[in-house]
């Protein structure tokens, strides 16, 4: 006699992984599955903003997000500052791609950040 299949939806046990997983595990292999594990890193700067550029610039500015093309939207308190940073752009970017393993950061966009 052959047994009979799970009800709809139901999974069957064998095709269960064995025990629990982590929970960074599974994150970890949803996000590769789902080709986002490289934007993590990618997105890594954000946090580590003002370690990589420095305390001055980092207490007026403000790292918002980067876009999958590389690009890193940083909002600015002034215009002067935006203009200083402007022209520092490739100094810049180059201290954010220190990291050999992260993919780089292309471009700065600045913009004038709100006031509150």
């Amino acid at each position: 006699m052959e047994p009979c299949p799970p009800p709809h939806g139901e999974v069957e046990m064998a095709s269960r992984r064995p025990g629990p997983e982590k929970i960074s595990d599974a994150l970890n292999s949803y996000l590769k599955a789902a080709g986002l594990d490289v934007r993590m890193v990618q997105a890594a700067v954000v946090p580590e903003w003002a370690e990589l550029v420095g305390h001055d610039i980092a207490a007026v500015t403000e790292p918002l997000f980067v876009t999958q093309d590389g690009s890193l939207f940083v909002a600015v308190r002034t215009n002067a500052w935006m203009t200083e940073l402007q022209l520092m752009e490739p100094q810049l970017v180059a201290a954010l791609n220190t990291d050999p393993g992260r993919p780089r950061v292309r471009k700065l966009r600045f913009q004038l950040q709100r006031p509150d």
